[in-house]
């Protein structure tokens, strides 16, 4: 099964995602959805196998590791969403997220639209985290991400991320 993600740099998304069990694919670049939302924004394509990763707990783990409930002036290139390929997709992550508001002061931002589009990145740039651990923008801005999904989610990350 396969659902789209948006919210933040796609380099920190896609290290969030690859870092999951029952997660077997992460395709990191740009997705556009359809009008007013047809440019595209930095996201990743997720490949799941949902007996193993409940979408619930993916859309969870986007939430909480992006700025979800933050309008700020980048939300063209970074648009807070989630690509759904059908109707039934759209319903799970919509109740998901109402569901999931209580646990937040301020509303939720991220909306749910329709898949509509992909543009891989440039290859020097794709499994940038498992290339780049080390580098200061992924201590700054990764590896507090992979913290926090390993304290809230470790039942669902691989044994080298717990």
């Amino acid at each position: 099964m396969q659902i789209g993600f948006g919210g933040g740099c796609h380099w920190c998304t896609e290290a969030v995602f690859q870092a999951l069990l029952g997660v077997y694919n992460v395709e990191q670049g740009h997705i556009k959805s359809l009008a007013p939302h047809e440019s595209y924004s930095e996201a990743v394509v997720v490949t799941f196998n949902p007996d193993l990763i409940p979408l619930e707990i993916l859309v969870n783990v986007h939430v909480l590791t992006h700025a979800s409930t933050s309008l700020h002036k980048m939300r063209d290139k970074y648009r807070s969403a989630v690509y759904v390929y059908s109707e039934s997709q759209a319903a799970v992550v919509q109740g998901q997220i109402k569901a999931f508001q209580k646990d937040f002061e301020a509303p939720i931002i991220t909306i749910v639209l329709p898949f509509n589009g992909f543009k891989p990145s440039p290859e020097q740039f794709r499994d940038y985290y498992r290339s780049n651990a080390d580098k200061p923008f992924c201590k700054a801005y990764i590896n507090p991400k992979l913290s926090k999904i390993r304290q809230q989610f470790s039942r669902y990350c691989h044994p080298a991320n717990t």
